[in-house]
């Protein structure tokens, strides 16, 4: 009877041990969970209870300097995304083969984001209304309700296509400014982005319209340009057709200025490139070997072609900068227009141990007003006339 008693004390002994070891390896537990993984567990709990979606702004639209003639504007499109969790097991296959098949995608593609483990994942980007349409017809059809989104979005498009297309340049593909106005000016014509914030439960079900956060998306301003789109395409058309005739194989460029504001009415460079279509290269020779290229010698080409020579490259001022030397020196008094005889060209003339020719040197234009060495464009005259007024500062 004693030795009963004394066995079963000590296995209530025991079990009041082991109760009270687990109750504080608990204890000790969930004081680790609060104090040391608290912050990471509830930034876990946040990204798995809110499904975050962007909503693009309108960029702003690219007039040219009479403020009708839009050069690049947004119209609306719309961005296909799922959230995986949402979609029934049942139902997975089966919207994966509707969206590849309405958007044209790869089924294989689709169905792996579609039984992802994954808050959120985009389908498609930028569509037209009409895909879309189709989308929310099949939806309404199959009563799938949930899981599927379509958001607006905005897609940049080049009414002329190739006109001023090294000036204005182009966007990516979430609406960022990548080359030329639309880069520089990013900040003006992006806006602010919009965002539909909306809470789940730990299933991934929606809590209704009261666990919706919907902030507006701010349209970006408009721009105009100095660039006058009659005077562009006129200087483009004959910048085109010299190119070809005189087989310049580098291409040119034109820039056309108003002489008494400054402004630019025209900046031209051939060949442009499309666009609408920034990525296809512009040259038959270099389309030919396009897939033999490395992604090195694709990426440089490509950006050989996006550049906007006439303000990024080098260039001689050549013969246009006696007009400079002249009209500092009629200022300086050094000279005056119709001096005849005051200057005499050669045919060449040394400067330095280096002899500078004119380009009539084989029959030199002889003794030449100002006037007259600017109508001749006589290099010796106006190497002369640097020279005289370098010597009248000296002294």
């Amino acid at each position: 009877m004693k030795s009963t008693n004394i066995s079963r004390k000590k296995r209530l002994r025991n079990i009041l041990f082991v109760s009270f070891s687990i109750c504080t390896l608990l204890i000790i537990r969930i004081g680790f969970v609060q104090f040391v993984q608290g912050s990471e567990l509830q930034s876990m709990a946040y990204v798995q209870q809110t499904l975050n979606r962007k909503i693009n702004p309108k960029r702003g639209t690219i007039y040219d300097s009479t403020g009708k003639n839009v050069l690049s504007v947004s119209a609306s499109v719309e961005t296909i995304s799922i959230n995986p969790g949402n979609i029934k097991k049942e139902d997975k296959e089966k919207v994966a083969k509707a969206m590849s098949e309405i958007f044209s995608l790869d089924y294989e593609t689709v169905l792996k984001k579609v039984n992802k483990n994954s808050s959120i994942e985009t389908i498609v980007k930028k569509v037209e209304k009409e895909q879309t349409d189709k989308l929310r017809v099949w939806m309404d059809e199959n009563n799938i309700i949930s899981g599927i989104n379509i958001d607006e979005d905005t897609k940049r498009y080049y009414p002329y296509a190739n006109l001023a297309s090294n000036v204005i340049g182009f966007t990516g593909s979430d609406n960022q400014g990548l080359e030329g106005i639309e880069s520089k000016y990013d900040d003006i014509l992006k806006g602010e982005t919009g965002k539909i914030l909306k809470l789940t439960d730990a299933t991934g079900t929606d809590l209704g319209n009261e666990g919706e956060d919907y902030i507006v998306a701010i349209d970006g301003d408009d721009i105009i340009l100095s660039i006058d789109m009659t005077v562009q395409s006129i200087a483009e058309k004959y910048l085109e057709q010299a190119c070809i005739d005189n087989e310049c194989t580098d291409g040119g460029n034109i820039i056309i200025a108003n002489p008494k504001t400054g402004d630019i009415l025209a900046l031209a460079n051939y060949p442009g490139y499309d666009l609408n279509n920034p990525y296809k290269i512009n040259k038959q020779d270099l389309e030919y070997v396009w897939d033999t290229l490395s992604s090195g010698d694709k990426s440089q080409a490509l950006q050989q072609m996006w550049r906007n020579k006439a303000i990024s490259d080098t260039y001689e001022p050549g013969s246009t900068f006696k007009v400079v030397t002249s009209s500092a020196a009629l200022e300086e008094g050094i000279t005056d227009t119709d001096n005849s005889g005051e200057f005499c060209c050669t045919g060449s003339i040394n400067i330095a141990g280096t002899r500078i020719k004119c380009w009539r040197h084989y029959r030199p234009h002889g003794s030449e007003s100002l006037r007259q060495a600017l109508m001749n464009s006589c290099n010796p005259v106006f190497i002369g006339l640097r020279t005289k007024s370098w010597n009248r500062k000296i002294l």
